[in-house]
């Protein structure tokens, strides 16, 4: 070979490897940063996703990491041997950016797995379900983000100020059954629009997030309110985003019904609904309904449970002094209400967990409770179950066998919640069990 193309041979060789290089090494990098986070999420129990979460196609991933980048939660994204990879699907609340921002279309958002099914009520693209008329918005739909929740009341009302629907002319334009985030969008934009709407709520405006415990970091994004303006909010607390959603109301002049629980909604007619409350009945073209998926909370099914001293909730920790307390549950809400009432003065806190380690709760409450026990702060009763409730004591038990009553005055439970699928079927409304679908 002469010289002179032994020459232009080696430049371009060390061009390439200059080229190369860094590339290899930045892969190698962003290997090693998704197998310390898939470590990181196995210990946490995050790897196994509960409920919506994201699915990556690896035929057509082309590893740019735009989904890893745009994600807001942490980790639950990352990339392997050069495609996208999930590494922490139980983080996943649904923000859809990696989906949005995938320029191949190589990401899916799915609710459920092959093995693990999630229950949700029918809805077509308007949020209409197979009852036509009937809306479902919200996290009852599946979709838990505040953000998300806010757009698809907004998304519902526009829809239904744009259809044509006839009707009895007395007839409201729609009932909006709770106001929590999806409920307060969709009342705040239907007066924006000048329909006839009556809000709903069983209890008081922001529904499920006043169950909350006490400083709760709640997560959203930023939303724009109609007559209100724009909240830029990344993290606000529980109590902070309630003043706000109050603060929203009175501005607003909107007005909900509060204490009112909706019994039942039937047909009238081919073109109206009644809904039916503890207190009226209402005559509706449209009803909407942003219940919350929880629905009731999930009870224990054990003797004692209806005694005074057993809550579902915990809004005010400080209440609660000089107490022996028991928190059944192993999530993030268990685990954030055993530690607020460990906070205070003279309680003795427990945990009774039917598992032999904490799973799916995020990392920042993974070390909380880790450090309150190792400070004996708070102690953890692992593979148990509440076999019975007394007055003075809680009665568990350890796979068949039975363990010693525990003194006991006050027991909280936090093992979820039912999906009203009743109420949906006297509506009429069809359940579909998603198995890793959209």
């Amino acid at each position: 070979m002469e010289p002179e193309t032994l020459i232009v041979w080696g430049a371009g060789t060390l061009l390439a490897l200059a080229a190369t290089v860094p590339v290899l090494l930045r892969q190698r990098k962003r290997d090693r940063e998704t197998e310390a986070a898939e470590l990181k999420a196995i210990r946490y129990g995050l790897h196994e996703p509960a409920s919506l979460h994201p699915i990556i196609d690896p035929d057509n991933c082309i590893a740019i990491g735009n989904c890893v980048t745009v994600c807001p939660e942490e980790d639950v994204l990352g990339i392997r041997n050069g495609r996208g990879y999930p590494i922490s699907p139980a983080r996943c609340i649904g923000h859809g950016l990696c989906e949005r921002s995938c320029p191949v279309e190589a990401i899916q958002l799915v609710f459920g797995t092959e093995k693990r099914g999630v229950d949700l009520p029918r809805i077509k693209d308007n949020f209409e379900t197979n009852v036509p008329g009937l809306y479902v918005i919200g996290e009852l739909g599946g979709m838990g983000l505040i953000g998300n929740a806010f757009e698809q009341g907004k998304q519902c009302i526009e829809g239904i100020t744009n259809e044509k629907r006839n009707g009895d002319g007395d007839a409201l334009d729609v009932v909006i059954v709770g106001c929590g985030p999806a409920g307060l969008s969709a009342s705040l934009n239907a007066m924006h629009r000048k329909l006839r709407v009556v809000t709903i709520e069983k209890e008081d405006i922001g529904g499920t997030v006043r169950h909350y415990p006490r400083k709760k970091l709640v997560m959203t994004s930023p939303i724009v309110v109609p007559g209100y303006g724009k909240l830029d909010y990344r993290e606000v607390l529980k109590e902070q985003l309630i003043d706000t959603w109050e603060d929203i109301v009175a501005t607003a002049g909107l007005t909900v019904n509060t204490d009112e629980t909706v019994q039942q909604v039937s047909r009238a007619g081919e073109a109206c609904f009644v809904v039916t409350t503890n207190a009226r009945e209402y005559l509706t073209r449209r009803v909407v309904l942003a219940i919350g998926r929880r629905g009731v909370p999930r009870k224990l099914n054990v003797p004692g449970e209806d005694l005074p001293k057993v809550a579902y909730s915990l809004r005010e920790p400080e209440v609660f002094q000089r107490d022996k307390i028991l928190v059944v549950g192993g999530g993030d809400s268990a685990i954030e209400a055993a530690l607020a009432l460990a906070d205070q003065p003279g309680n003795e806190v427990q945990i009774s967990y039917r598992k032999d380690r904490f799973s799916r709760i995020k990392p920042a409450n993974h070390e909380r409770i880790e450090t309150a026990l190792s400070s004996q702060k708070i102690e953890v009763l692992w593979d148990t179950n509440v076999r019975g409730i007394e007055p003075a004591a809680v009665h568990l038990g350890n796979g068949h066998e039975g363990i010693e009553p525990i003194p006991n005055s006050q027991v909280f439970v936090f093992i979820d919640g039912e999906l009203p699928t009743k109420f949906l079927k006297q509506c009429g409304v069809e359940i579909d069990t998603k198995f890793g679908q959209p």
